[in-house]
């Protein structure tokens, strides 16, 4: 019997995944994706979608809108107006619904699959060899041949020595999103995007949560006028952050109902007891089971596949994209990777700017930005300007009861092109979608400033602090 052959074969189903095996067939070519995680699915079979859609980004943005209408109800609406008693929030019924949605996208995958004419391998892919016609790839017990390989493994949490992860007592992303109940008191090591994310949602439904951050900084990565905001907001929220912390000893109780957490911080040695304990420390590569070692596919000091900003390993015919390389771990720089590599395959332009991907974290208020930091461009001496409007000054933020925030926007002194724009406040997931746009065709803050925006509206912000760059707010 011979062994089925492929144009292009995909290695992983997460985001970057699913989507190089969808746009290699839209582009004429035959395309298989071979997945083996099944993501706790009741039949145990694969399901697409990666860590996003199963256990990440998806699932994730579903507690938090619960969460939030929770808080909404329990604090805000009685300023409206709006009396409801007291609510109470059912955890169960709340993660039931939030499997919904997982179960439904990941079956809409299946058939994006279908309708594009898509082979699913179930099976994890590994390498075999190299052969005349591209390489032979190990998908179960099959070997399967393909012309050209994508290797999309995604990554998965990082966790710590010492701190066992059961993702029941002590858990990473996976266990922090099917808690039971709410937890009186929650404890997360990291306050990265995760970190503060989950903390958010917990908090909101009622538990006391402590971050405990080795950085000395909140949110390094950020613009630092939006860290300094969020860091205010969460502090008044009752969302508790120390920073500089130095983890020790993590003990559970004998009856796994509560864990010990030893550290020091500027104040000295501690210790806290927490009925769960979040562990979000970042991501690593999964390149383990790949086979690199043995057809030569070079790898990164970091675990990362070693690519070009074309995304091509060094091994003919092989690319690599997502979480699995360099760059940000986000589903959408993912998306953008495996539609370049497909695009470039089939002789055309494909392209993914890296600087005008944009980055979000789903709290709230929400924070988001596209670009360099004022932080960044001062340590590059680029002399830029600057233009800054809080979202008190705008009628439709006002009127949403969500007045806290601002819109910032960094732009070159002498081009007046936009290097950056920086988002805290509501709706910032959706409003930064304007930035990339007008950064993405190099843009700038005179642009923006002569486009008419609608009124009233939160997007509104981002017209005045393009005017304001030029120092000529009209509503501030």
């Amino acid at each position: 019997m011979s062994k089925k052959q492929f144009d292009v074969l995909v290695i992983g189903g997460g985001p970057g995944g699913y989507v190089a095996a969808i746009r290699a067939a839209q582009l004429g070519f035959s395309a298989a994706c071979a997945e083996s995680n099944p993501y706790a699915d009741p039949k145990g079979e694969p399901r697409l979608g990666g860590t996003c859609l199963n256990v990440g980004c998806i699932p994730s943005k579903a507690l938090l809108h619960t969460s939030h209408m929770f808080e909404e109800a329990s604090h805000d609406f009685a300023d409206q107006g709006i009396k409801v008693g007291t609510p109470s929030i059912d955890v169960p019924t709340m993660v039931a619904r939030k499997a919904k949605i997982v179960d439904q996208l990941t079956g809409g995958i299946k058939g994006l699959f279908k309708k594009n004419k898509v082979t699913m391998l179930p099976g994890h892919g590994s390498f075999v060899g190299q052969t005349e016609d591209g390489w032979d790839i190990k998908v179960g017990d099959e070997v399967i041949g393909a012309k050209q390989v994508i290797i999309a493994t995604g990554s998965t949490a990082r966790h710590l020595p010492g701190i066992p992860v059961d993702n029941t007592l002590i858990c990473d992303n996976i266990g922090a999103l099917d808690l039971d109940a709410v937890p009186k008191r929650l404890g997360l090591i990291g306050s990265g995007v995760i970190g503060l994310e989950m903390g958010s949602v917990w908090r909101r439904l009622g538990a006391e949560v402590t971050i405990l951050e080795a950085m000395d900084s909140f949110l390094g990565a950020a613009d630092q006028d939006v860290a300094k905001e969020a860091q205010k907001v969460f502090a008044k929220q009752g969302l508790a952050v120390k920073l500089g912390v130095k983890v020790g000893k993590v003990t559970p109780a004998k009856n796994k109902k509560s864990v010990t957490v030893e550290f020091e911080d500027k104040d000295g040695a501690q210790k806290a007891v927490f009925d769960k304990l979040i562990v979000s420390v970042g991501r690593v590569p999964n390149t383990d089971g790949l086979n690199a070692e043995a057809v030569g596919l070079k790898l990164t000091d970091r675990g990362m596949v070693d690519v070009n900003d074309h995304c091509q390993t060094n091994l003919p015919g092989v690319w690599a994209v997502g979480d699995v390389v360099r760059g940000p771990m986000l589903a959408h720089k993912a998306m953008e990777e495996a539609v370049m590599v497909c695009e470039l395959m089939a002789g055309q332009a494909g392209h993914c700017d890296f600087n005008t991907i944009p980055w979000v974290i789903y709290t709230s208020p929400e924070i988001a930005w596209v670009g360099k930091t004022e932080q960044q461009l001062k340590a590059e001496g680029v002399a830029y300007r600057a233009g800054k409007i809080p979202f008190m000054a705008n009628g439709r933020a006002l009127g949403m009861g969500a007045p806290t925030g601002f819109v910032k926007m960094l732009a070159c002194a002498e081009t007046d092109r936009i290097l950056g724009v920086h988002i805290i406040g509501a709706n910032a997931s959706e409003l930064i979608s304007e930035a990339v746009v007008a950064m993405e065709f190099h843009g700038a803050a005179e642009d923006l400033a002569r486009i008419c925006h609608a009124h009233p509206t939160m997007s509104e912000a981002v017209h005045e602090a393009a005017l304001a760059v030029d120092k000529r707010p009209l509503h501030f």
